[in-house]
């Protein structure tokens, strides 16, 4: 089973409400970023890719799908969040954070969350695909690389444009 490899808990410290299973990917760190930003403590549980720890029979338990991120809401009955952008609603849910209570605004933020669901991190992820993955192991598709990579430059010119002017 995995172990913990970074935690701000001393012995005798209760445990905090928040464990987190991820590993070092831009999904991965998307709800740690989340809680360092919200000064939140949780506890931090590395899943090792290299020993397929994400399709382990106990962290399929905790993920059905065999992907990271998730976290455990052990104040919340051990409430299980998968999903990266999932999670970072739930949690500005739960902490009150991030998230404007106006209507207007907090769907204005949802909206861009999704942007980032449905469009950059998917596109970006197949960019980084075909040209680390596939391409290093002799699968080179010059055509599916510049799909990827003309696709994730022009979302990057719409969210840029987006933040233009903006205080952020």
């Amino acid at each position: 089973s995995s172990q913990a490899f970074s935690s701000s808990l001393k012995m005798g410290d209760k445990r905090p409400d928040i464990s987190v299973y991820t590993a070092a990917t831009q999904n991965g760190w998307k709800p740690l970023i989340f809680l360092e930003e919200a000064g939140i403590e949780y506890k931090l549980v590395y899943i090792d890719f290299d020993k397929r720890e994400q399709k382990s029979e106990w962290f399929l338990k905790i993920n059905p799908n065999g992907r990271i991120p998730a976290i455990v809401d052990h104040s919340n009955g051990d409430y299980i969040v998968m999903e990266s952008n999932a999670i970072l609603m739930y949690l500005a849910d739960k902490y009150k954070k991030f998230l404007p209570e106006d209507p207007k605004l907090k769907w204005d933020a949802t909206q861009w969350l999704f942007f980032q669901t449905g469009g950059v991190g998917p596109i970006m992820g197949q960019a980084m695909y075909f040209q680390r993955i596939a391409a290093l192991n002799g699968h080179n598709d010059e055509f599916a690389i510049r799909r990827y990579v003309d696709e994730s430059r022009r979302l990057l010119e719409v969210l840029n444009k987006h933040l233009e002017n903006r205080t952020w």
